[in-house]
């Protein structure tokens, strides 16, 4: 029987009645109604003021203009017969006529309980009688032989399907066995047993769920309730990502396919969480997105306006620059209008993807929306990339300008294209103005910074020849002891680090600054980065940290900070 009505009128109405009517009008509605029941032509549509006359001989008045679907009307009727029938207390005895039971409909039509179950949803009307003190459900003779008239083809084919043997059951399991092993689930299972013995899904899906029920050290789709710990999950994906098939993981992890596809969405959510997407933000990106200037935007940078002689003009190379070093001023340099275009579609793709980031499920993310997002990261990538590439000879020559005695070309270079990429994602295109302006500031800026330091450093350890040679000689093999030491180490603490899952790793190389971190980060900071609170952190470190205790304790090895 269908649980809710379709229509609120209806609902009302029934309401109306069952609250209002005496007991010999609701015999006379539920006789009508059923009536009614059996008038109902499919894909045609009922008025409410029509429903309404036909079942009270009353002409309603309001919602005189609704119109309901045959199927809906249907199946409301049904739904108004039992709520009329349940405040009567309609007993057998009351009626006249033979009432039919569902073992007899059952019995009559060689079908079981549940196709009768299935035939009340929309064919069979019938009533709830109270037998020994309990509401029963059946069926006036009258409504059963309407539908064996009326619904001979659908009793035909429901007839068809008779219970399932032991021989045949058998051979399902084994069949679902066979095609579990290759990684299907429970519905596709069911789904291609039927197609292949013309059985009902749901009758082969629900045998092979109960064989699980009362099997479970043999199940066909075994199932572990305990919840993954984070490190199985990241196992799980590393695995998958490694080319690992999922079919395979499922039966390792004792897992459903669709289970570790979800786990594999988790990880991968948690991955682009922590991308560090920062963007110059502006007003125009909201209307851009609602609006039809998208494509645009994201578009192919514009040509140049410059003149054909202009774009044959070969810039003048600097002196003294290596030949490799060339090819930089082979790329003519980006005019205002492409400039403003790669900036603003580097800027709006990064803002897209952190919009898309933002409304991703924790736990059931859109794998749709996550290939979107690294779409629309890997564009911003090839974006800034366009962006220094027609950038980098800003940065020779200012390091050219800047070489000296105790300085290095290629070294300058080198930590000014740093410096370039740097200056790329926090350079406000709004504003209006060049990047070189900005660009040619944080590099020179950066060297008034470092070089200063740099020469002090190099003046405070430069020795004579003589005192150079003295050194090697004296203390090369103390150097190379220690050198082959600190190596040895480093490898221990990369073996330890490997102990750590992905995020207990980022933060121990983060507040601790390994690697090549230029300096530890606070808790706030790399909270920021993986996007979790500052507590968090600590709980992820201090965990981390217990696990390389033991790392260390096992090896007998001690590592400062870890004791």
């Amino acid at each position: 029987m269908p649980r809710h009505y379709k229509n609120a009128v209806m609902k009302e109405l029934s309401d109306q009645l069952v609250r209002y009517a005496p007991k010999d009008k609701k015999l006379a509605q539920m006789d009508r109604a059923e009536e009614l029941f059996r008038d109902i032509r499919d894909n045609v549509g009922y008025s409410y003021k029509y429903v309404c006359l036909r079942i009270t001989d009353f002409q309603s008045e309001i919602f005189e203009e609704m119109m309901m679907d045959a199927a809906d009307v249907r199946c409301d009727l049904l739904l108004l017969i039992q709520d009329l029938s349940v405040s009567v207390d309609l007993t057998v005895e009351s009626v006249s006529g033979k009432v039919w039971t569902i073992d007899e409909i059952c019995h009559r039509f060689h079908v079981t309980a549940k196709t009768v179950s299935r035939w009340r949803q929309y064919a069979l009307c019938g009533r709830l009688f109270l037998i020994d003190g309990k509401r029963r459900v059946g069926f006036f003779d009258s409504s059963v032989e309407w539908f064996t008239h009326n619904r001979q083809k659908l009793i035909e084919r429901s007839s068809r399907f008779h219970l399932l043997t032991e021989t045949e059951k058998q051979r399902f399991i084994k069949q679902g066995r066979e095609l579990a092993v290759q990684g299907l689930t429970p519905t596709q299972v069911a789904c291609r047993l039927a197609v292949n013995s013309g059985r009902s899904a749901e009758t082969i899906r629900y045998l092979l769920k109960t064989f699980d029920i009362n099997n479970a050290d043999i199940a066909l789709f075994p199932q572990r309730h305990e919840p993954l710990h984070e490190e199985e999950k990241w196992r799980i994906f590393r695995s998958f990502r490694n080319g690992e098939k999922v079919s395979t993981l499922a039966g390792r992890c004792r897992r459903t396919v669709g289970s570790v596809y979800r786990i594999i969405d988790q990880m991968r959510a948690v991955l682009l969480r922590q991308l560090p997407i920062t963007f110059i933000d502006s007003p125009q990106f909201d209307m851009i997105r609602s609006g039809n200037e998208e494509e645009r935007v994201c578009g192919p940078m514009p040509t140049s306006l410059a003149s054909d002689d202009d774009a044959k003009t070969k810039p003048r190379l600097p002196e003294g620059l290596p030949a490799y070093m060339t090819q930089l001023y082979d790329r003519p340099l980006l005019t205002p209008e492409q400039e403003f275009h790669l900036f603003r579609k580097m800027n709006y793709l990064k803002y897209k993807a952190v919009v898309l980031r933002d409304s991703l499920h924790p736990n059931r993310p859109c794998p749709d929306t996550m290939q979107q997002i690294e779409q629309l990261y890997n564009d911003a990538v090839e974006t800034k990339n366009e962006i220094v590439s027609a950038n980098l000879r800003l940065v020779v020559s200012i390091a050219k300008k800047h070489v000296g005695p105790l300085t290095n070309l290629f070294e300058l270079i080198s930590d000014g294209n740093l410096t370039l990429i740097r200056a790329v994602d926090k350079f406000d295109f709004t504003r209006g103005n060049r990047f070189s302006t900005y660009g040619s500031w944080a590099i020179m800026r950066n060297f008034a910074r470092t070089l200063p330091d740099e020469k002090r450093y190099r003046e405070h350890f430069l020795l004579t020849d003589s005192d150079i040679f003295e050194q090697d000689r004296d203390n090369r093999a103390v150097v190379s002891f220690e050198e082959k030491v600190q190596r040895e180490r480093e490898e221990q603490v990369d073996n330890f680090l490997r102990e750590l899952d992905v995020r207990e790793q980022h933060v121990i190389i983060n507040r601790f600054g390994l690697g090549n971190r230029e300096s530890a980060q606070t808790l706030s900071q790399v909270g920021d980065e993986i996007g979790v609170t500052r507590e968090r952190v600590r709980q992820i470190e201090t965990r981390a940290l217990a696990k390389l205790r033991q790392a260390a304790k096992d090896a007998r090895l001690e590592i400062p900070g870890l004791s």
